[in-house]
């Protein structure tokens, strides 16, 4: 029997999210709620519930990419939610930002990364994410103190480069990208390679490609979990070029395309096509199936 609408999950997005919280939404059978939201002339953040949320199960949608600015609201949202005695107040966030800051590299540097952790831990029940920059932490459960779920992406990459590629060739970035993108090939039953990338800078970077000749006849995918300066996918492509390869296809997870990331992308590659854990144009990919799975999940567990 259909449960009546305030016995519900109630799924609300901050503001930029709602094309994803309405597919969660519709894909987890749970309500879709909405706030009122505004600036007020000194440039603060005003904030209204427009759904009771007493008693229920709140799951606050909003992807951190531009944490500086989305991350006040969304604090805001989950602490009056708590006023006003929701059950649960749950952090859907597709991207979860302050995790590049891992170790202090320099004297007199904040670790953010553990910083923000603890920020987010003391406002939210649990944390569901998609893919985090895991490099020197091997779990969130390090340094978040609630349920932290970290979602894989590949089976949804993979379904949707078999559906929508013929003969691909999966190409990794750099050496710690090949676990993910062989689970990618394994699913796909695509081959792939991986690049060596050496970093000089947050936007200089140098890539390290062997020979792919016996790959010719193949349609390259440059295969990425963020994309934020592009420089790597650029260079790749480049290379691809000069051996006599076709223009690949980018397939990011995380498109964040700063400045003129996208443009740049784009002129290089055959197409470009992101998830949609970023809103952007270039999003194909829905990962709204996959988050309202794992919701369902935890919501039994719970039960």
């Amino acid at each position: 029997m259909a449960l009546h609408s305030a016995e519900k999950r109630l799924t609300i997005p901050l503001p930029g999210n709602e094309d994803l919280a309405r597919a969660i939404a519709a894909t987890g059978d749970y309500q879709l709620g909405s706030l009122e939201t505004r600036n007020f002339p000194d440039g603060e953040s005003y904030l209204r519930f427009l759904d009771d949320v007493e008693g229920r199960d709140v799951d606050l949608i909003c992807t951190l990419a531009h944490p500086n600015e989305n991350f006040l609201p969304v604090i805001f949202a989950a602490d009056a939610a708590r006023e006003f005695k929701a059950r649960s107040v749950n952090l859907v966030t597709p991207y979860l930002a302050y995790m590049r800051q891992d170790k202090r590299f320099n004297a007199g540097e904040a670790i953010t990364s553990r910083t923000f952790a603890r920020l987010v831990s003391s406002s939210f029940d649990s944390l569901l994410t998609i893919d985090p920059h895991l490099h020197r932490y091997h779990a969130l459960s390090e340094i978040y103190t609630i349920p932290a779920t970290s979602l894989a992406s590949a089976p949804v990459l993979a379904k949707w480069i078999s559906h929508n590629i013929e003969k691909p060739l999966l190409i990794g970035p750099d050496e710690e990208s090949e676990q993910w993108v062989s689970q990618i090939g394994a699913l796909s039953g695509a081959p792939f390679t991986v690049l060596r990338k050496t970093r000089y800078g947050d936007r200089n970077v140098e890539i390290h490609m062997g020979d792919l000749s016996q790959w010719q006849g193949r349609t390259p995918v440059l295969v990425d979990d963020i994309a934020s300066s592009g420089r790597t996918m650029v260079e790749a492509a480049k290379q691809l070029a000069q051996q006599g390869l076709a223009k690949p296809v980018c397939v990011v997870v995380h498109g964040l395309f700063a400045d003129d990331a996208y443009e740049r992308l784009s002129a290089i590659a055959e197409k470009v096509v992101s998830t949609d854990c970023v809103p952007h144009t270039s999003n194909n990919i829905s990962v709204a199936e996959l988050l309202a799975e794992a919701i369902n999940a935890a919501e039994k567990e719970r039960a």
